[in-house]
């Protein structure tokens, strides 16, 4: 879309909100001006992105003070500017620089390709991102099923925390009552008095001696 600069304000503006403006700056009399309008017209249609590259024309007789302002003294006269300032200067109907001219702008405001599209694949909602590597696997060499463990300070940190949880909470669910309650060592726990008492390390009947009478073994039977 070209823009037909009306007045030194709208000029202002469009020089301070694009960041590439190309202008023709051209008279109604002029034939040659008239002969390459249609190229000009054309690289507008193509490269043309609000608020990035913009395609102006200015009437040189009804804008002179524009036209003085930027030393305009032949038609057509094409100035390329980028951020406000002139890059490029193109004078008489030349169309192959006039468009040479352009796409070395084009480029320069990052813009390659006239409609250029997005590289970066879609992602659908509750779906996997898309990815160019095999399909239904994620990146960091997860599946969507099987979820491969993958090395990482996160994982070492969630195992020691993990076992730490675990410890505590069978530290605390373990019943000293009971297990005093169950100990042979119990008085209030009926046992047979000729049963001997097991020392750790210790079988009964076995290497180690017989017990004493009563259970109890004397530091002689353990030297034995």
């Amino acid at each position: 879309m070209t823009v037909n600069i009306s007045s030194s304000n709208e000029w202002q503006r469009i020089l301070g909100s694009s960041t590439i403006v190309v202008t023709d700056f051209y008279a109604d009399w002029c034939g040659p001006c008239k002969m390459i309008a249609p190229t000009f017209d054309s690289l507008s249609t193509k490269y043309s992105k609000p608020g990035r590259i913009t395609f102006c024309k200015v009437n040189v007789d009804n804008q002179q003070p524009i036209a003085q302002a930027h030393g305009v003294r032949a038609m057509p006269t094409f100035l390329v500017f980028k951020n406000g300032a002139v890059i490029d200067t193109i004078q008489g109907a030349n169309p192959p620089a006039l468009t040479a001219a352009v796409e070395k702008a084009v480029k320069l405001a990052g813009n390659t390709a006239a409609g250029a599209s997005f590289k970066t694949p879609g992602r659908t909602l509750g779906g996997p991102a898309a990815s160019s590597g095999t399909p239904g696997r994620r990146s960091g060499g997860q599946t969507l099923g099987g979820r491969p463990w993958k090395f990482s300070p996160f994982h070492i940190f969630n195992a020691i925390l993990t076992f730490f949880g675990l410890y505590f909470a069978s530290l605390f669910s373990f019943d000293p009552y009971k297990a005093a309650e169950s100990s042979s060592f119990n008085v209030h726990r009926p046992r047979d008095p000729s049963a001997p008492i097991q020392l750790k390390g210790q079988k009964v009947g076995g290497q180690g001696g017989a017990a004493r009478p009563g259970g109890v073994k004397t530091l002689a039977d353990l030297s034995r």
